[in-house]
């Protein structure tokens, strides 16, 4: 029998709060850091923007907390209850299964990334909710969270509904944390970080990277997906990268 008394959800509350904190320390951590090497390295990107990035820090802020609920929850429910398919054992599941998890799971966000998107886009759920963030005219690196809460939950049920699912390396998910914080903030930033040739590569054609997703702020109705391409390509929605 499951002990449900307060100290239990005493614990899930401490959990939850801890995991609002530490992710909103690495949201001001890493969109800090990549807008401080925005400003260094393109001077006058942001002129005049500061009134829009205090507001998408302020949504950012609010969408932590709404990140950091479900987070607490698989926190407590992996490390008190065991409920999760969270292991530490390498040895637990074959190595391969290591970067094949890693794969699945960004698959798996981009799927669910890709449809929710566009349903966001109807005119609805665009006026809604989605307009918040399409309020960053241009999106600046602070931007990565910038969501009303509605589209916050829509993006922080995810990775915990999926580590009750499939079974991943605590490692592992650590780097799917890492790639999603990274992919969100570099993707916001306004200028693209990555090589030409790789951008322009057959790789390139799979991927998304800042050109990719400013053509998305720039005309919204294309380029919806979150790490990958494939989606976009398979529905006619790709149109390709904005002037770099």
């Amino acid at each position: 029998m499951i002990d449900a008394g307060p100290a239990p959800l005493a614990a899930m509350l401490y959990s939850a709060l801890a995991m609002t904190a530490i992710v909103a320390v690495r949201y001001l951590a890493t969109s800090g850091l990549f807008a401080w090497l925005s400003q260094r390295l393109r001077p006058g990107i942001y002129a005049g923007l500061g009134p829009q990035m205090r507001r998408e820090v302020a949504w950012s802020l609010a969408s932590a907390a709404i990140y950091g609920l479900p987070a607490g929850v698989v926190a407590w429910g992996w490390q008190a209850r065991g409920w999760t398919r969270i292991y530490t054992d390498p040895g637990a599941w074959p190595l391969w299964w290591l970067p094949a998890s890693f794969l699945v799971y960004l698959l798996l966000h981009d799927t669910w990334f890709y449809w929710t998107h566009r349903w966001m886009h109807r005119p609805g759920p665009f006026r809604l909710a989605h307009a918040v963030h399409h309020a960053s005219r241009p999106p600046t690196a602070w931007a990565a969270m910038s969501f009303h809460p509605i589209e916050a939950l829509t993006g922080a049920i995810v990775i915990p509904a999926l580590v009750f699912l499939v079974p991943i390396h605590v490692g592992v998910l650590g780097l799917v944390l890492l790639t999603m914080t990274v992919m969100g903030v570099t993707n916001h930033m306004g200028w693209e970080m990555f090589p030409r040739r790789l951008v322009h590569s057959r790789l390139g054609h799979w991927l998304i990277t800042a050109t990719h997703h400013q053509r998305h702020h720039d005309e919204y109705r294309c380029n919806y997906g979150l790490y990958f391409r494939h989606w976009d390509h398979w529905c006619g929605t790709d149109k390709g990268l904005a002037a770099d």
